[in-house]
């Protein structure tokens, strides 16, 4: 294990064109909102994907936290409405029957554009190998399909930052599987087995980062749109996670690859191998991830996350 390189040019972030595939969901309008505020990545669109909830509503709640965050200009496409393979599985219990918990909403009058996975083969084919990256925060459904309609794209992406699986926490939504991966174990195979790098934020790391009152009023204090609609989604998350779970506060998930493209020290990683339960009605979603023989494997496992540095960080952009 390692800390991951610190910020390029004497504390400035290193830059990060990148593409964000989300199914908002709280903690992704978390990590919109983040995403949004942070000038140093270059966000050439948003794909949007069923998953928390229904596809018309994550594509409608990117949106919505788009147009909050005032970056109207960032395109939204919307994508896969059902997983491969299996049948479709939503987490509304835990993201609201809008998908942004119990936060007032606006009305958006636009449409989104073309499919997701025709945005992200036109994309990648348009820009050099190696140059963009990929940030996966839902279910991989829109990633894996774009990998098998034109395998080429894969060498034009430079990391894929995921949030995904669980190794010594176990599940979230089955004793042995995440919900990312679980809702579509099939194209987080695809993904996994593409070749392409992929940084993996899995639960043993977003559960050192903890949406504890004190962190979430520091963002409230800040006292803008943006700081707002977070401050919200945090409490309802942390609301849920004290009634349906076990008291604890709630983590704080899909911020945490938006934060390692903009801060990776806040973060120690292990390179891996990993791979996808698919076959078993017992462990489907399961995530098999192995350190040893690993050394040349193009995959790393976030292990450590700095909680308080995620949230100072977040606070920081949303100001």
């Amino acid at each position: 294990m390692r800390p991951d390189p610190g910020p390029a040019d004497n504390g400035r972030v290193s830059h990060s064109t990148l593409i964000i595939d989300c199914d908002p969901g709280v903690d992704d309008g978390v990590a919109l909102l983040l995403a949004f505020a942070s000038p140093a990545l270059d966000i050439l669109g948003v794909t949007t994907v069923a998953g928390n909830v229904a596809a018309a509503l994550t594509a409608r709640n990117a949106r919505i936290i788009r147009q909050i965050a005032g970056r109207d200009e960032v395109p939204v496409f919307a994508g896969c409405q059902r997983p491969m393979i299996r049948v479709p599985v939503e987490a509304g219990h835990f993201h609201g029957e809008s998908g942004l918990g119990d936060m007032a909403l606006p009305d958006v009058s636009d449409e989104p554009g073309p499919h997701a996975v025709d945005f992200l083969v036109a994309t990648l084919q348009d820009h050099p190998p190696g140059t963009v990256d990929i940030v996966v925060t839902g279910p991989f459904t829109n990633l894996a399909m774009a990998m098998v309609m034109e395998p080429a794209i894969i060498g034009r992406i430079r990391r894929i930052v995921v949030m995904g699986g669980a190794r010594l926490e176990g599940g979230n939504i089955t004793a042995s599987a995440e919900y990312n991966i679980f809702a579509d174990p099939h194209a987080a195979h695809v993904v996994f087995a593409s070749g392409a790098p992929v940084i993996v934020h899995g639960l043993d790391s977003t559960h050192q980062v903890r949406a504890t009152e004190n962190r979430i009023a520091a963002i409230e204090a800040l006292g803008n749109p943006r700081a707002a609609a977070a401050a919200s989604l945090l409490r309802f998350s942390r609301k849920i996670e004290h009634e349906i779970v076990r008291g604890l506060d709630a983590p704080l998930h899909d911020p945490c690859p938006i934060a390692w493209l903009i801060a990776p020290e806040l973060f120690e990683t292990a390179p891996c191998q990993i791979t996808v339960e698919t076959a078993s009605p017992l462990t489907l979603g399961h995530t098999a991830v192995e350190f040893r023989d690993a050394q040349d494997s193009p995959h790393r496992w976030v292990t450590t996350a700095n909680g308080q540095g995620v949230f100072d960080l977040i606070t920081e952009r949303l100001a």
